[in-house]
């Protein structure tokens, strides 16, 4: 005896969609798919999951994103800009349209689905999901200098363990000459966590952002830089 087996799909094309409800339900689900797959809800879930290491409870502002590209000088033909953290995209979007061409981008996004958003939205960037920490060994098949570093690592809700290491693995990539744009919700005048391994160059407050964000400028240690180099010697 033979079966018959029909899907919903089916079994709803045998009748007319006089009053457009078939019509109405793919647009629900499509909508729903635009939805699900929106940088919002990208960070929403990332927040659910993570919510220490995502930092903040909204992405940053457009204002945080630009008035952070305008402190990055676009590299030169020897050098990349490095940045931590990607998210949704807002500051790498910002770091393009201030001029850092797209093949001297490298992001580090430790999240799946933000890093696979950040491949689809930036096909000619070098998009990295990893852990930052380990940013040295993640960035060593470009060999090529980093001349900037742009993070959104929360750096106030790190283990100070993890903090210690980035700090250490910053100071080797940037070498004597390189900077650290990097921004937190620390709107004290208590030391940053990088303070140990990096110099303090310039700050200021962006109040259009949820919460108000502090954007600090770091350059390597010199006695720092030069006990790398003598190992490398």
């Amino acid at each position: 005896m033979q079966q018959h087996t029909h899907s919903t799909p089916k079994l709803m094309l045998r009748f007319p969609d006089i009053i457009g409800f078939y019509s109405v339900v793919e647009a629900i689900r499509r909508a729903s798919d635009a939805f699900l797959s929106s940088p919002s809800a990208l960070f929403s879930r990332a927040l659910l999951a993570n919510p220490r290491a995502m930092g903040a409870a909204c992405p940053s502002s457009l204002k945080l994103a630009r008035t952070i590209a305008e402190l990055v000088i676009p590299p030169d033909n020897d050098s990349l800009v490095l940045e931590l953290g990607g998210g949704t995209g807002i500051v790498t979007k910002a770091l393009l349209q201030h001029g850092v061409a797209p093949k001297k981008l490298v992001v580090v996004e430790l999240d799946r689905l933000l890093a696979g958003h950040l491949k689809q939205q930036f096909p000619d960037v070098a998009v990295i999901q990893g852990n930052a920490v380990k940013l040295c060994q993640l960035c060593n098949r470009y060999e090529r200098h980093i001349g900037t570093v742009v993070s959104s690592l929360p750096l106030l809700s790190l283990p100070s363990s993890s903090v210690a290491a980035l700090g250490m693995e910053i100071q080797k990539m940037l070498g004597a000459k390189g900077s650290l744009v990097q921004y937190t919700y620390r709107l004290n005048n208590r030391p940053s966590p990088l303070a140990e391994y990096l110099d303090r160059v310039s700050t200021q407050t962006v109040w259009c952002n949820v919460p108000p964000a502090k954007i600090e400028v770091f350059r390597a240690r010199r006695r720092l830089t030069e006990t790398f180099d003598n190992k490398t010697l």
